[in-house]
């Protein structure tokens, strides 16, 4: 192992110049996260130290992230709804989705899946990445032009029929739970509903404005209204920062753009008094642990979101191992995929006690720490304390920032996330697939529907439906090549190199089936047509297995049919070379030797000619 200060000039300086550069998007994810800037930069300051203490990669720099903010934006907006807009109620359960999917990929380091997220097909992953891209630049929209539907009275108040429905079904439930009968006690429902407020109907109707105008399909249904009330201050505070950060790039990439245009707006913001709307306030001093994600422990709140958390955790290994892989490229160093599982489990377990949203490994901040100086785990851990001193030196200040200029800053993320490269290959892949008149390349199809599922349905559907889809079609092609390579013909037919002296006397009652690739359940149907294609003449089957390296259960089931078929008709099966995965697969069921006893499986073809020279007589 390295030692972690052998470094300290180079580190300390990677590791103050990514925690600048990680501060604008940290706050800007938090405010987009819909907990507040905050939870983004908590979220910043433990996962980016303890990913790095705990994890595989020595310059790797963790924090919160597009795809995982992207994620924890859905989940924090329907637990907030479900506690009828009550951020404080909703806290708890929000953050112990967080705590599980830390715990999930301390879990996942555990068992070694490291080695397997790249395994991942590349249309899911690309589909997913742009998809993060158009959700990201589509709901920053209202926040550039200064709109937000909870603060548009007028819209607010077509809800206010329906907020009325809400508290009185909530006065039923919640007298259901005392035991109160309502028809039997109709007056202690009149009662409680005389407490019914007009400030609690508007705090209901701003809670079901707000959940209206949410995500793509909530910021297009709103849109309409929107443009016909922008605020030009706010689209301009937006509009300059984006600007900013494009233009500054062209100067020089020494000092980080996103943090000039942050710090450009919001002292022109300051300087002349604009009447702009600033973020949420940052709390001063250190982050307060939550205890009541323990204390208020309720699994049946958590339990619809158990496969989110799943999601999120497995989003973030995938995002930190791919950053992992930039980081080696870059330093000609290897990382450990198990040990950074569990660093950036151990990193989002404790943000989200502390109230943190959960990132994962970050390349952009990453390369910037590795082109400072950044050598050793001691760069991304001061990158965390860098991040701290900003917020207990800084944390007031922090609070004027204009939310546009957020905004803005998300917006040139949003841009910048996109798969670029998958989009681009488009027209030039295979198209292997035809749909009626129409051919197309499969792939395309992956990331198409992961794409658009993604932006106007659900992220973690999109990405499992896309998993299956990219799965079947797997299978369905290596089932094909299986089947076109594998087949059975008269031995005179594509004889192999060894089988050309093969007695021409013997050809019509020995029959030779060469397996090449795996036999599994994509390729059984086109195998179970063996019976069908022996001759009557046929007394002996050979099965050359050289070329078949794998089994799985299904093409067992189905190799053990056909075995017993061929048994029945009088018909003796040879195996020949049968390699080590398929022998323990068969012995396992007793095919061996149950079936084919030990005298009839042969190392090689010439042991088995030998054979069918002395037991095979030519009968036709």
């Amino acid at each position: 192992m390295k030692n972690i200060f052998s470094n300290i000039k180079g580190d300390l300086f990677g590791g103050i110049t990514a925690g600048i550069v990680a501060l604008p998007l940290a706050l800007a994810f938090g405010v987009s996260s819909g907990l507040g800037p905050s939870a983004g930069l908590y979220g910043a300051i433990l996962i980016a130290f303890f990913a790095s203490l705990f994890g595989g990669t020595d310059t790797q720099i963790s924090g919160p992230t597009a795809p995982m903010t992207a994620v924890s934006m859905v989940v924090i907006a329907t637990i907030i709804a479900a506690n009828d807009g009550n951020v404080t109620q909703a806290l708890p359960v929000i953050l112990s989705i967080f705590l599980l999917a830390g715990i999930i990929q301390i879990g996942l380091g555990l068992l070694g899946f490291g080695k397997y997220i790249r395994y991942i097909p590349y249309p899911v992953v690309s589909g997913f990445m742009t998809a993060i891209g158009v959700i990201i630049l589509v709901t920053q929209i209202l926040p550039s032009i200064g709109y937000y539907a909870k603060e548009d009275s007028s819209f607010v108040d077509k809800f206010k029929p329906q907020a009325q429905e809400i508290i009185l079904q909530n006065i039923l439930k919640d007298e259901a739970g005392d035991g109160i009968l309502v028809l039997e006690n109709f007056e202690e429902t009149i009662k409680r509903s005389n407490e019914i407020t007009k400030e609690g109907i508007l705090k209901e109707a701003k809670t079901l404005a707000g959940k209206e105008s949410s995500g793509v399909l909530g910021t297009f249904k709103v849109l309409p209204r929107a443009l016909k009330n922008i605020n030009f201050l706010e689209l301009l505070l937006a509009l300059g920062t984006i600007l900013i950060i494009y233009g500054f790039k062209r100067i020089t990439t020494a000092v980080p753009s996103t943090l000039v245009a942050l710090v450009i707006m919001t002292t022109i913001s300051l300087i002349f008094s604009l009447d702009y709307k600033p973020i949420e306030e940052i709390p001063s001093g250190f982050p307060v642990p939550n205890l009541e994600i323990f204390t208020g422990f309720d699994f049946s709140k958590i339990q619809p979101f158990i496969f989110t958390a799943f999601t999120l955790a497995l989003l973030g290994a995938i995002d930190s191992l791919l950053t992992s892989v930039v980081a080696d490229n870059m330093t000609k160093t290897k990382h450990k995929p198990n040990k950074e599982l569990v660093g950036q489990g151990i990193g989002n377990t404790i943000a989200a006690i502390f109230g943190g949203i959960p990132g994962a490994g970050a390349t952009i901040r990453t390369v910037v720490n590795i082109n400072s100086g950044g050598k050793t785990k001691l760069s991304g851990m001061i990158a965390g304390v860098m991040l701290l001193i900003i917020l207990l030196g800084l944390g007031p200040i922090a609070s004027k920032i204009p939310a546009a200029v957020l905004a803005g800053v998300l917006i040139t993320v949003g841009i910048g996330v996109m798969d670029y490269k998958g989009l681009r290959a488009i027209p030039n892949l295979p198209k292997d697939i035809k749909i009626g008149p129409l051919k197309i390349s499969s792939e395309v199809i992956i990331m198409l529907v992961v794409l658009f599922l993604s932006t106007f349905w659900d992220l973690v559907y999109a990405v499992g439906i896309g998993l299956v889809i990219a799965s079947l079609i797997f299978m369905k092609k290596i089932g094909d090549v299986t089947a076109k390579r594998s087949d059975i013909t008269p031995l005179e037919e594509e004889a192999w190199e060894d089988e050309v002296d093969f007695p021409e006397n013997l050809s019509q009652e020995v029959f030779i089936k060469h397996i090449k690739g795996p036999l599994f359940f994509g390729s059984t149907s086109d195998f179970q047509q063996l019976a069908k294609q022996i001759p009557n003449t046929a007394q002996i089957v050979i099965i050359r297995m050289g070329k078949m390296p794998y089994i799985d259960q299904s093409g067992l089931f189905a190799l053990e049919d056909i075995l017993i078929d061929l048994e029945k008709g009088g018909i003796q099966i040879l195996f020949v070379d049968v390699l080590e995965q398929p022998r323990y697969m068969m012995e396992r069921i007793g095919i061996i030797p149950d079936l084919i006893p030990s005298k009839r499986i042969f190392k090689t073809f010439s042991q088995c000619l030998e054979w069918v020279k002395q037991n095979v007589k030519d009968k036709h």
